[in-house]
C-alpha cells in the first residue's frame, strides 16, 4: 500500500526528533518547513490537517495563488518564501510570507524593507550563501557574509536572524553544512536554514534549526 502525505509526514517528525536525540540537540530544537511548491491546495489540506503549520514556497505567484485560501482556514499558518527573489516581487512577498530565506544582495535587501515600512511588517530574514561558490547559483559568497550581514543590519535596517544554503548537488553536503554553521557563529547568528528531504538528517548534525524538506513529505514532483 502507498504511504500517505501524512504518512510520510509523521515518519519526517519522527526523523527529526531522531536525529536531535543523535546529535544531542535539544527536543525541538529543529523546525520543520513543509515544502509545498507545485502541489496545489488539495495536496497541501491532508498535512494541515495533521497538524503542521509551517510551509515553504519557492514562487510568490505561485504562493499569492494558493495560501489565501488555506489562511483562512487555518490562522497560524507560517510561510517561508525559500525561493529566488526578484526586487520587482517584494511588495508581493512581504505581503504574503511570515519570513524570508533568500536575503542575497543590497537591492534584494533595500526593496524588502522598503516595503516592510510601508506595510508595517518587520519580518526574520535569512541571507543565502553561496557555500559553493556556483557561478548559476544564488546567494553571496561566504568570504562576503561578515560585511553584507553589517549593511543588512546597520544600513537598511532588516531582522536578519539567520543563514540559509543550498549545497552543491555532486557533492557531500556535510561541509557546506559545516562551513554554514561555522559562519553562523562568527557572525553570531543562532539560526540555520539547512538541509532537504535527502539529507536534513545531516543536517541537524550541523545545527540545523529549520530544515526544508518537500519530496519526503509531498511525494514526487510531475
Amino acid at each position: 500500500m502507498m504511504s500517505s502525505a501524512t504518512d510520510r509526514l509523521s515518519q519526517v517528525q519522527s526523523d527529526i526528533r531522531g536525529a536531535e536525540t543523535e546529535y544531542g540537540r535539544p527536543e525541538n530544537a529543529v523546525r520543520l518547513i513543509a515544502v509545498s511548491k507545485t502541489f496545489a491546495a488539495e495536496d497541501i489540506l491532508p498535512v494541515l490537517e495533521a497538524g503542521q503549520r509551517v510551509f515553504g514556497e519557492n514562487r510568490v505567484q505561485e504562493a499569492m495563488g494558493k495560501w489565501p485560501g488555506l489562511r483562512e482556514a487555518y490562522s497560524d499558518i507560517e510561510l517561508h518564501l525559500i525561493g529566488p527573489l526578484q526586487s520587482n516581487k517584494a511588495r508581493e512577498a512581504v505581503a504574503t510570507f511570515d519570513v524570508i530565506h533568500t536575503v542575497d544582495r543590497p537591492k534584494i535587501a533595500k526593496a524588502l524593507k522598503s516595503e516592510m515600512d510601508r506595510q508595517g511588517k518587520n519580518l526574520p530574514c535569512f541571507i543565502q550563501v553561496n557555500t559553493g561558490e556556483e557561478p548559476q547559483k544564488a546567494g553571496i559568497p561566504p568570504k562576503d557574509v561578515e560585511a553584507f550581514l553589517t549593511e543588512c543590519r546597520d544600513t537598511i535596517g532588516l531582522n536578519i536572524i539567520g543563514l540559509m544554503c543550498i549545497p552543491p548537488i555532486d557533492e557531500a553536503p556535510g561541509e557546506h553544512f559545516a562551513l554554514l554553521e561555522k559562519l553562523a557563529k562568527r557572525a553570531g547568528l543562532e539560526q540555520l536554514s539547512m538541509g532537504m528531504s535527502s539529507d536534513y538528517g545531516v543536517a541537524i548534525g550541523f545545527g540545523a534549526t529549520y530544515v526544508r524538506v518537500g519530496s519526503a513529505i509531498f511525494g514526487a514532483r510531475g
